[in-house]
Protein backbone atom coordinates (compact mmCIF):
# COMPACT_ATOMS: atom_id res chain seq x y z
CA UNK A 1 0.00 0.00 0.00
CA UNK A 2 1.30 3.70 -1.10
CA UNK A 3 1.60 6.02 1.76
CA UNK A 4 2.71 10.10 1.45
CA UNK A 5 4.90 11.19 4.44
CA UNK A 6 7.45 13.76 5.09
CA UNK A 7 10.90 12.27 6.00
CA UNK A 8 14.55 13.47 7.21
CA UNK A 9 17.80 11.49 5.47
CA UNK A 10 19.90 10.38 8.26
CA UNK A 11 22.10 8.04 6.36
CA UNK A 12 23.01 6.83 2.55
CA UNK A 13 24.52 3.67 2.35
CA UNK A 14 25.94 1.99 -1.08
CA UNK A 15 24.53 -1.50 -1.55
CA UNK A 16 25.73 -3.57 -4.53
CA UNK A 17 26.71 -2.24 -7.48
CA UNK A 18 24.44 0.59 -7.96
CA UNK A 19 21.43 0.41 -5.16
CA UNK A 20 21.17 2.08 -2.06
CA UNK A 21 19.75 1.71 1.20
CA UNK A 22 19.03 4.98 3.08
CA UNK A 23 17.59 5.78 6.67
CA UNK A 24 15.15 8.28 6.90
CA UNK A 25 13.44 9.36 9.99
CA UNK A 26 9.65 9.65 8.85
CA UNK A 27 6.37 11.43 10.01
CA UNK A 28 4.12 8.46 9.70
CA UNK A 29 6.28 5.72 10.32
CA UNK A 30 8.92 7.06 12.62
CA UNK A 31 12.63 5.58 11.33
CA UNK A 32 13.07 3.46 8.71
CA UNK A 33 15.06 1.72 5.92
CA UNK A 34 14.68 2.06 2.10
CA UNK A 35 16.80 0.38 -0.63
CA UNK A 36 16.51 2.10 -3.57
CA UNK A 37 17.82 0.37 -6.76
CA UNK A 38 20.02 1.91 -9.35
CA UNK A 39 20.39 5.22 -7.29
CA UNK A 40 24.04 5.41 -8.58
CA UNK A 41 23.11 5.41 -11.90
CA UNK A 42 23.69 8.38 -14.36
CA UNK A 43 20.37 8.25 -15.04
CA UNK A 44 18.65 7.53 -12.00
CA UNK A 45 15.12 8.84 -11.09
CA UNK A 46 16.17 8.82 -7.57
CA UNK A 47 19.92 10.01 -7.27
CA UNK A 48 22.72 9.49 -5.41
CA UNK A 49 22.89 13.38 -4.60
CA UNK A 50 19.33 12.94 -3.71
CA UNK A 51 20.08 11.51 -0.31
CA UNK A 52 22.42 14.17 1.91
CA UNK A 53 22.29 13.60 5.73
CA UNK A 54 19.44 15.42 7.31
CA UNK A 55 18.16 16.81 3.84
CA UNK A 56 14.13 17.31 3.60
CA UNK A 57 11.93 15.40 1.79
CA UNK A 58 8.53 14.47 0.43
CA UNK A 59 7.58 10.80 -0.11
CA UNK A 60 5.73 8.32 -1.12
CA UNK A 61 6.44 5.16 0.16
CA UNK A 62 5.41 1.45 0.30
CA UNK A 63 5.16 0.47 3.60
CA UNK A 64 5.05 -2.95 5.43
CA UNK A 65 4.44 -3.25 9.54
CA UNK A 66 6.45 -6.76 8.65
CA UNK A 67 9.05 -5.45 6.57
CA UNK A 68 12.53 -4.86 7.77
CA UNK A 69 13.89 -2.64 4.51
CA UNK A 70 10.85 -0.74 2.72
CA UNK A 71 10.48 0.69 -1.12
CA UNK A 72 10.17 4.25 -2.40
CA UNK A 73 7.87 4.85 -5.15
CA UNK A 74 8.66 8.64 -5.11
CA UNK A 75 11.10 11.01 -3.40
CA UNK A 76 11.89 14.69 -3.81
CA UNK A 77 14.04 17.03 -1.67
CA UNK A 78 11.20 19.48 -0.21
CA UNK A 79 11.97 22.43 0.58
CA UNK A 80 15.34 22.31 -1.29
CA UNK A 81 17.90 23.41 1.21
CA UNK A 82 19.55 26.55 -0.08
CA UNK A 83 22.27 27.54 1.86
CA UNK A 84 23.05 23.96 4.12
CA UNK A 85 25.14 22.35 1.91
CA UNK A 86 27.26 25.51 0.33
CA UNK A 87 27.74 27.20 4.14
CA UNK A 88 31.08 25.27 5.81
CA UNK A 89 29.80 26.41 9.34
CA UNK A 90 26.28 25.14 8.36
CA UNK A 91 27.48 22.20 6.99
CA UNK A 92 29.15 21.31 9.38
CA UNK A 93 26.60 22.03 12.37
CA UNK A 94 24.39 19.59 10.20
CA UNK A 95 27.40 16.70 9.94
CA UNK A 96 27.31 16.93 13.59
CA UNK A 97 23.58 17.04 14.55
CA UNK A 98 23.18 14.38 12.16
CA UNK A 99 25.27 11.87 13.96
CA UNK A 100 23.82 12.85 16.84
CA UNK A 101 20.28 12.25 16.14
CA UNK A 102 21.78 8.80 14.27
CA UNK A 103 22.85 7.77 17.40
CA UNK A 104 19.69 8.82 19.26
CA UNK A 105 16.50 7.99 17.29
CA UNK A 106 16.11 4.46 17.09
CA UNK A 107 12.10 4.27 17.49
CA UNK A 108 10.30 2.75 14.11
CA UNK A 109 7.01 4.30 14.88
CA UNK A 110 6.08 7.82 14.41
CA UNK A 111 6.93 10.58 16.85
CA UNK A 112 5.13 13.90 14.82
CA UNK A 113 6.95 16.38 17.53
CA UNK A 114 10.05 14.58 17.67
CA UNK A 115 10.13 14.75 13.68
CA UNK A 116 8.24 18.46 13.65
CA UNK A 117 10.84 19.64 15.87
CA UNK A 118 13.72 18.17 13.91
CA UNK A 119 12.18 19.31 10.15
CA UNK A 120 11.77 23.08 11.47
CA UNK A 121 15.13 23.46 13.32
CA UNK A 122 16.45 23.06 9.87
CA UNK A 123 14.68 24.73 7.72
CA UNK A 124 15.30 27.42 10.59
CA UNK A 125 18.99 27.05 9.83
CA UNK A 126 18.49 27.08 6.11
CA UNK A 127 17.00 30.22 6.13
CA UNK A 128 19.36 32.51 9.06
CA UNK A 129 21.62 34.63 7.81
CA UNK A 130 22.95 35.96 11.01
CA UNK A 131 25.75 34.06 13.00
CA UNK A 132 24.85 29.75 13.65
CA UNK A 133 27.59 29.73 16.65
CA UNK A 134 25.44 28.90 19.18
CA UNK A 135 22.51 26.58 16.94
CA UNK A 136 24.28 23.28 17.92
CA UNK A 137 24.12 23.76 21.76
CA UNK A 138 20.62 25.40 21.68
CA UNK A 139 19.07 22.66 19.61
CA UNK A 140 21.02 19.69 22.06
CA UNK A 141 18.92 21.38 24.50
CA UNK A 142 15.90 21.28 23.04
CA UNK A 143 16.35 17.92 21.33
CA UNK A 144 16.84 16.12 25.12
CA UNK A 145 12.72 17.83 25.35
CA UNK A 146 11.43 15.13 23.05
CA UNK A 147 13.83 12.37 24.08
CA UNK A 148 12.74 12.45 27.28
CA UNK A 149 15.30 13.49 29.44
CA UNK A 150 14.93 17.42 29.52
CA UNK A 151 17.08 19.21 32.55
CA UNK A 152 15.37 20.16 35.55
CA UNK A 153 14.66 23.78 35.49
CA UNK A 154 13.79 24.28 39.30
CA UNK A 155 16.66 26.28 40.89
CA UNK A 156 17.91 26.78 37.98
CA UNK A 157 18.37 30.63 39.06
CA UNK A 158 19.89 29.95 42.48
CA UNK A 159 21.96 27.17 41.92
CA UNK A 160 25.87 26.65 41.65
CA UNK A 161 25.76 23.55 40.29
CA UNK A 162 24.45 21.17 37.96
CA UNK A 163 24.03 17.49 38.21
CA UNK A 164 24.44 16.03 35.11
CA UNK A 165 24.04 12.61 36.04
CA UNK A 166 20.18 13.04 37.34
CA UNK A 167 19.97 16.15 35.17
CA UNK A 168 18.61 18.99 37.97
CA UNK A 169 20.10 22.05 39.16
CA UNK A 170 21.78 22.30 42.85
CA UNK A 171 23.09 24.18 45.38
CA UNK A 172 25.52 21.81 46.74
CA UNK A 173 28.66 20.02 44.64
CA UNK A 174 26.90 16.30 43.45
CA UNK A 175 28.58 13.30 45.04
CA UNK A 176 29.15 12.41 41.14
CA UNK A 177 32.27 13.40 39.39
CA UNK A 178 29.54 14.44 36.39
CA UNK A 179 28.34 18.02 37.02
CA UNK A 180 28.65 21.55 36.44
CA UNK A 181 30.14 24.28 38.35
CA UNK A 182 30.27 27.97 38.30
CA UNK A 183 30.23 30.41 35.79
CA UNK A 184 29.04 27.19 33.40
CA UNK A 185 25.98 26.36 35.42
CA UNK A 186 24.68 29.83 34.77
CA UNK A 187 25.64 29.93 31.18
CA UNK A 188 23.86 26.14 31.09
CA UNK A 189 20.90 28.02 32.52
CA UNK A 190 20.77 30.51 30.04
CA UNK A 191 21.24 28.36 26.81
CA UNK A 192 18.16 26.07 28.26
CA UNK A 193 16.01 29.62 28.36
CA UNK A 194 16.95 30.72 25.11
CA UNK A 195 15.25 29.86 21.90
CA UNK A 196 16.63 29.86 18.25
CA UNK A 197 15.20 33.39 17.67
CA UNK A 198 17.40 34.85 20.64
CA UNK A 199 20.38 32.42 20.25
CA UNK A 200 22.49 35.18 19.64
CA UNK A 201 21.94 36.89 22.41
CA UNK A 202 23.97 34.17 24.36
CA UNK A 203 27.39 35.61 24.52
CA UNK A 204 29.83 32.47 24.75
CA UNK A 205 33.03 32.52 24.03
CA UNK A 206 34.64 29.78 22.27
CA UNK A 207 35.74 27.98 24.95
CA UNK A 208 32.40 28.14 26.49
CA UNK A 209 30.97 26.49 24.15
CA UNK A 210 32.85 23.80 23.67
CA UNK A 211 32.66 22.67 26.81
CA UNK A 212 29.06 22.96 27.60
CA UNK A 213 28.93 20.88 24.32
CA UNK A 214 31.45 18.45 25.97
CA UNK A 215 28.94 17.92 28.71
CA UNK A 216 26.00 18.06 26.74
CA UNK A 217 27.25 15.23 24.91
CA UNK A 218 28.41 13.49 28.45
CA UNK A 219 24.76 14.16 29.60
CA UNK A 220 23.26 12.10 26.19
CA UNK A 221 25.90 9.25 26.71
CA UNK A 222 24.18 8.62 30.22
CA UNK A 223 20.84 8.61 29.10
CA UNK A 224 21.11 6.79 25.68
CA UNK A 225 22.45 3.46 25.18
CA UNK A 226 25.07 3.06 23.11
CA UNK A 227 25.62 6.66 22.41
CA UNK A 228 29.13 6.82 22.72
CA UNK A 229 31.53 9.37 20.88
CA UNK A 230 30.29 12.02 18.51
CA UNK A 231 33.26 12.36 16.10
CA UNK A 232 32.51 15.20 14.39
CA UNK A 233 32.19 17.51 17.40
CA UNK A 234 36.04 18.49 17.28
CA UNK A 235 35.89 19.33 13.69
CA UNK A 236 32.82 21.76 14.52
CA UNK A 237 34.29 23.21 17.25
CA UNK A 238 37.58 24.27 14.99
CA UNK A 239 35.52 25.39 12.17
CA UNK A 240 33.63 27.69 14.62
CA UNK A 241 37.06 28.70 16.62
Amino acid sequence: MLHKTRGIIFRATDYGESSVIVQIFTEKFGLQSYIINGAKKPKAKIGRNMLQPLHLLDLVVYHKNTGSVQRISELKNAPVLLTIPYDVIKSCIAIFLNEVLYKAIKQQSPDENLFDFIFSAIEWLDHQTESVANFHLVFLTRLSRYLGFYPDRYMADEADYFDIKNGQFTRYKPESISYLSPPHTRNFALVLQTGFEDMNQLKLSNDERRYLVQKLLEYYAMHIEGFGNIKSADVLEEVLA
